[in-house]
């Protein structure tokens, strides 16, 4: 069971990957920066975009912000690999001219004052109406192991709870956790990230949302309801609204 993306793991299941989406955990971890010249996703025509491959959740999520906006993703935008170096490093040194961060990289760029927020996926709609971070589930684990898939499933959320309910104790965890090495970015994206979502927001609308924008960009070919009908199981994060009231 993974804590992943949820474009990628559309693209996943495209690609014949057996995975059930179980529930929508947590919105708005995402930020798209540009340089001078760009202040719109539009901007983007033309421009050099770094991703450190195709397929991955910048990627993912960068060409379904271009395809809603009117944009041909593979053709409009010049993509930039980089799997070695960091595309952050490439932004900072001005090589690209736009670039897809998770925190603590946009918490890193604005205390460097490099380039300008394009999309803020915790404000910006409609993506801050959508989950960024989904639940996701080996398909026959799921199915076979339901009491432990909705153990996970609580654990998270209740986690999820924490980081609303006691930001700094969280951040704390995770820099003494190894997750991140510098204690002023965690309070300040503990903070930013809306936790709060996942009793409020329906997982359906993510899912249905990131196939159609896949979809009209030729990423994937799977229509967004047979995508909800043979990889989404709603039962557990239903059953915990109920169980782990606000």
């Amino acid at each position: 069971m993974s804590l992943h993306f949820s474009a990628p793991s559309i693209l996943a299941i495209d690609a014949g990957e057996r995975l059930t989406i179980i529930g929508g955990v947590h919105v708005g971890c995402f930020e798209l920066f540009g340089h001078e010249g760009i202040r719109s996703i539009r901007d983007l025509k033309g421009k050099k975009v770094g991703v450190q491959a195709v397929g991955l959740a910048p990627h993912a999520f960068v060409t379904s912000m271009a395809a809603y906006v009117g944009l041909n993703p593979a053709k409009d935008i010049d993509w930039v690999l980089s799997p070695s170096v960091p595309p952050i490093e490439l932004f900072a040194e001005r090589k690209i001219d736009a670039f897809f961060g998770t925190p603590p990289e946009p918490q890193e760029l604005r205390a460097r004052k490099i380039g300008q927020v394009i999309v803020n996926s915790a404000i910006d709609r409609p993506w801050s109406q959508h989950y960024c971070c989904m639940l996701t589930g080996n398909r026959d684990f799921v199915r076979n192991n339901p009491v432990a898939t909705k153990r996970v499933l609580r654990a998270i959320l209740k986690a999820t709870d924490f980081c609303v309910s006691d930001p700094a104790a969280a951040a704390r965890q995770i820099v003494e956790s190894g997750f991140t090495p510098r204690y002023d970015y965690a309070p300040q994206t503990m903070k930013e990230v809306p936790y709060n979502k996942w009793r409020e927001y329906d997982p359906e609308d993510t899912l249905r949302f990131y196939a159609l924008r896949l979809r009209e960009a030729g990423m994937i070919k799977l229509a967004p309801n047979k995508l909800i009908a043979d990889a989404a199981d709603w039962r557990f994060l239903n059953e915990l609204k109920k169980e782990l009231k606000a």
